[in-house]
């Protein structure tokens, strides 16, 4: 009997470990963190694309390889047609030049979509409600495999004539 309880004890706590662990893996796929949970510590800045791809809310936000903040909002311009992603960029971080660029990257197998800011050399450095003008938009894997399809069906047709 004593036997007994503590095979039981050993895989409970096996199968609490395991339920830790998957919760775990649950926030880092989800882009969600403890630090992030109720965390004000941040500044909000805003970028212009043209098409930002899979970007999404709670996306990375890095420089230098190092995440700095999370996308906060994605929202659509009607007068530009344009997507404006909002960056909220944690306050620790508050030396960026205000003539950065902003890039959407594809990062992983899985492609997750990031933004990349690139620094520029400014003394100004940017503040809550600051626009990012210089931006590049995100690489649309569709779009280049159309046109590298396309452009070849130009040149066996324009080789036939």
């Amino acid at each position: 009997m004593l036997q007994s309880k503590a095979v039981e004890i050993t895989v409970g706590v096996f199968v609490a470990l395991g339920l830790a662990a998957l919760f775990v893996l649950a926030m880092r796929v989800s882009n969600l963190s403890f630090a992030s949970l109720g965390n004000d510590a941040f500044y909000e800045v805003r970028a212009e694309f043209e098409n930002i791809g899979a970007l999404k809310v709670r996306s990375p936000v890095k420089m230098a390889g190092v995440t700095i903040g999370r996308v906060g909002a994605v929202e659509f311009d009607s007068n530009t047609y344009n997507a404006i992603v909002v960056m909220r960029i944690d306050k620790h971080y508050d030396r960026i030049p205000d003539d950065s660029g902003a890039n959407i990257y594809t990062a992983g197998l899985l492609g997750e979509q990031y933004v990349g800011l690139t620094p520029g050399g400014s003394e100004e450095f940017l503040k809550a409600g600051t626009t990012i003008t210089q931006t590049q938009s995100a690489v649309v894997l569709e779009q280049l495999i159309g046109q590298l399809f396309y452009g070849q069906a130009n040149k066996d047709r324009d080789a036939r004539q």
